[in-house]
């Protein structure tokens, strides 16, 4: 791989521009606030978190973060289609 490539002058050809579908630094920025909080565990459900994200090769605190964050998505959800139920039945 030491070989050193020789560049020519000759016409490369047909060029297609496409357009640019990267996003923005914006967009790849977290979307989400996170506010820090004190909360005290069980020392196993803390040894499970370390555990899982060691396996996964994540930190835990973010696992646990995601579980918290699917919990709370699921429990809206719920609660919304409870709350369907309710206006339809009136």
């Amino acid at each position: 791989m030491n070989k050193k490539i020789q560049y020519s002058n000759e016409p490369i050809g047909d060029l297609n521009l496409i357009p640019d579908f990267l996003p923005s630094p914006e967009e790849l920025a977290l979307k989400q606030q996170n506010t820090k909080v004190t909360i005290s565990l069980s020392s196993e459900s803390v040894a499970y978190f370390k555990d899982t994200a060691k396996k996964h090769h994540m930190q835990y605190q973010k696992i646990i973060r995601q579980l918290l964050d699917e919990y709370v998505a699921h429990q809206k959800s719920a609660n919304k289609a409870l709350q369907r139920t309710q206006k339809t039945r009136r």
